[in-house]
């Protein structure tokens, strides 16, 4: 059996954390002597962004979707959140963690007209919740590849 379109990105959104955390590690190992390459941020910094980025981009849209209305999103790439337990791999790790959580929980009290809600993002165009969290889960593998390929380069 197939699973459906919303299924699917629950499960990629609740994986990913402990998947990203597992490559960062790897990338560490892979740099204990050199560090990042120049100009790239190190693993801590990396998990620090997806903490920022599921805060203000993907709860802040959430939220945005359940005051009504069709919101209109921009583009948005936050910094790393500044958080001294993000000085860590482990650290920064167990803030994405949390807040994907966080995340999680608010899809899991959706109805169904709570998944049908859309809004309007400048890159993406209408998007209704599971089109916004497939782009965040979009955004997870993007990060998880670049990590991947560090790893490897190192």
């Amino acid at each position: 059996m197939t699973a459906s379109p919303r299924d699917a990105v629950l499960a990629r959104l609740a994986l990913a954390p402990v998947r990203i955390a597992s490559e960062a590690r790897r990338v560490d190992r892979a740099e204990a002597a050199s560090g990042p390459p120049p100009g790239e941020w190190t693993t801590a910094q990396v998990l620090a962004h997806l903490a920022a980025v599921e805060r203000v981009v993907w709860q802040a849209r959430l939220d945005s979707l359940g005051a009504g209305g069709e919101p209109s999103w921009a583009w948005t790439e936050p910094a790393p959140l500044d958080d001294p337990r993000a000085a860590t791999t482990d650290g920064a790790a167990a803030l994405f963690a949390e807040a994907r959580a966080q995340t999680l929980v608010r899809l899991a009290i959706l109805d169904e007209p709570g998944w049908a809600r859309a809004g309007v993002h400048a890159v993406y165009g209408r998007l209704d919740v599971v089109g916004l969290m497939g782009v965040a889960a979009d955004h997870d593998d993007e990060h998880l590849a670049a990590l991947a390929a560090r790893a490897t380069e190192a």
